[in-house]
């Protein structure tokens, strides 16, 4: 059988903070009971049978396992709203405390909540589809690349050149390859690092602790063997910890919630990649969250500010509750690598500032990508930015305050300038207007804009309620490729999506104008959940890159979970 192992080192391995967030699998071909193993063939055989119909796997091996190692007592039934009953606090809470009892217990260890993040099949083999046809310029340069440039450079004293240029694109290869304890930032160029370390040298120790890393990238589940990006545990992670808070179920629940505070502590990175970095082309990282944990080392802009956000919020509870607060210096830092991303637009980028021009995308080889060659800036990163730099404004006033309320007036501005007329915004890493348009809600709530005061957020909830059916809601991965909003076929309702929604429709303040549609959404995510607590999947909700869908087994926990949490709050208890 396959086991999941949490926060393990090995050979060839190393580690900033001892391997807190490491989640690899290995096989024991002696491990389980015999029952556990026909139950690991059950599960395969279901999904196989029904792999046309229900296309995504339910991660089923992983909550197997930990569900045994986390033993929790019994939950009461699940609750049913039927058609003309009106949803009850009771119910509600009854429901939240099912689905937070349930997702408790698939925590590891060390704090986070171990899921896949798999999808796109190019993972393995780069085929999929021509999605980005090449310009005719790009042809025409790689041809003349090719045919004339290469073998010109292949002779000496051209050679010469060559040869230096190669050692100075292997130092680049090296700088990353340490500098994040070689996962590198992506299973992309992870696959080729690896294999520029074996061409310089098959024996040499970067090609080993290449190999050591592989287990990082690869997830089982009942669907077999997948390669993930690289994992998203620092992002799970700051989302489900708010969406349990956001239950005021928190000393219920304070276990979980210490657990979780210990990982986000474990999980910012500490330092600035190392010697001089900006000559490598790196920005400063110090401070920041990474999307998946610390030994990653590469900032980003959104998990930095989803993290900071996450920890002020800790800041503010008894620390017998959930342990000591980060030190303030700390917050200071992660301040520092969120104001210096910020482009000009007032816009956030996500890893790196933008400092590219547009007409390099020109050049794109992959076919299969959209918008991938330089950094650009996303809703979704400067709605996050605008929400950790307002409560941190709110908690520590005095520090850079001009900075930070310029940062927040022109991300404001950038937000409203990117709406589009149907009162929507596409969402980059998330399927994909009803994602684009939760992060920007929440980040003009964030700043006191609600639906009375603010003409976008009117607009943003007149679009989501247009999109609301009979079911609740479901938009299709197309909606990302064609750049056209598409409901799922059939008109399936999805979960995430309706929590999605829900949110957005919470915070601007649609409850005070007619709550009619929220009770509706409600009803939907209560009587979705499954006996054990846990909720279906339902078809993937991540995307990138315009054309790659992503799968985030574990938001089918984390909105549900939130959108009952901030209705519960702040809508029954209004």
């Amino acid at each position: 059988m396959w086991k999941l192992k949490i926060a393990e080192g090995g050979p060839w391995l190393t580690s900033v903070n001892n391997h807190v967030g490491r989640q690899h699998w290995e096989f024991d071909p002696d491990a389980g009971t015999p029952e556990e193993r026909a139950e690991v063939e059950r599960v395969r055989d279901e999904f196989t049978r029904n792999r046309f119909r229900i296309k995504q796997s339910a991660d089923l091996l992983m909550r197997m396992q930990l569900t045994k190692e986390n033993p929790r007592g019994p939950i009461p039934p699940p609750v049913k709203v039927e058609e003309g009953e009106d949803v009850t606090e009771e119910g509600v809470t009854t429901t939240l405390r099912r689905a937070i009892s349930f997702y408790s217990s698939i925590q590891a260890h060390d704090g986070h909540w171990p899921a896949e993040n798999a999808g796109p099949l190019f993972f393995f083999p780069p085929m999929e589809d021509l999605y980005y046809p090449h310009p005719l310029v790009q042809d025409m340069l790689w041809g003349f690349l090719h045919h004339v440039t290469e073998p010109v450079l292949k002779r000496w004293p051209f050679s010469m050149i060559r040869e230096k240029a190669l050692k100075v694109a292997i130092k680049h290869v090296h700088y990353e390859d340490e500098n994040s304890r070689y996962l590198t930032i992506g299973c992309v160029e992870k696959v080729l690092c690896m294999i520029a370390c074996w061409v310089e040298d098959p024996n040499s120790e970067a090609y080993k602790r290449h190999l050591a890393r592989i287990p990082d990238y690869y997830w089982i589940a009942e669907d077999g063997l997948k390669m993930q990006t690289f994992g998203c545990q620092m992002w799970d992670a700051a989302f489900t910890i708010q969406a349990i808070m956001s239950s005021n179920l928190t000393e219920e629940y304070a276990t979980t919630l210490r657990k979780g505070h210990d990982f986000v502590k474990a999980s910012q990175v500490q330092d600035n990649p190392s010697d001089d970095f900006k000559a490598m082309y790196r920005h400063i990282s110090k401070g920041a969250w990474t999307f998946a944990m610390q030994d990653h080392g590469w900032q980003v802009s959104d998990c930095t500010a989803e993290g900071l956000k996450t920890a002020l919020l800790f800041s503010q509870m008894s620390p017998d509750l959930v342990g000591e607060k980060m030190e303030t210096e700390r917050f200071y830092d992660a301040v520092n690598v969120i104001l210096s991303l910020q482009s000009s637009n007032g816009g956030f980028p996500a890893w790196e500032p933008q400092r590219a021009y547009a007409w390099l995308e020109k050049f794109n080889p992959t076919e299969f990508f959209e918008d991938t060659l330089i950094e650009r800036e996303y809703v979704e990163c400067t709605s996050s930015a605008i929400q950790g730099l307002a409560l941190f404004k709110k908690l520590h006033p005095k520090h850079r305050r001009k900075e930070i309320d310029s940062c927040i007036a022109r991300a404001i501005d950038y937000i409203e300038d990117t709406q589009l007329p149907d009162g929507s915004w596409y969402g980059c890493w998330g399927i994909c207007y009803t994602y684009g348009t939760w992060f920007a809600v929440e980040g003009l709530a964030a700043c006191g804009k609600s639906y009375r005061n603010c003409p976008s957020v009117r607009k943003a909830c007149e679009f989501l309620l247009s999109k609301q059916l009979p079911c609740g809601g479901g938009e299709s991965y197309l909606s990302s490729q064609n750049k056209v909003y598409t409901n799922l076929e059939g008109n399936r309702p999805n979960l995430v999506q309706t929590a999605w929604a829900l949110l957005s429709l919470i915070d601007a303040g649609q409850a005070e104008i007619d709550p009619t549609p929220i009770h509706h959404g409600v009803k939907v995510l209560i009587n979705s959940q499954m006996d054990d607590g846990d909720f279906p999947q339902q078809e993937i909700t991540g995307v990138f890159m315009r054309n790659c869908t992503l799968n985030y087994s574990s938001f089918r926990n984390i909105f549900p979970i939130w959108a009952l949490g901030e209705y519960r709050r702040r809508v029954l208890f209004a």
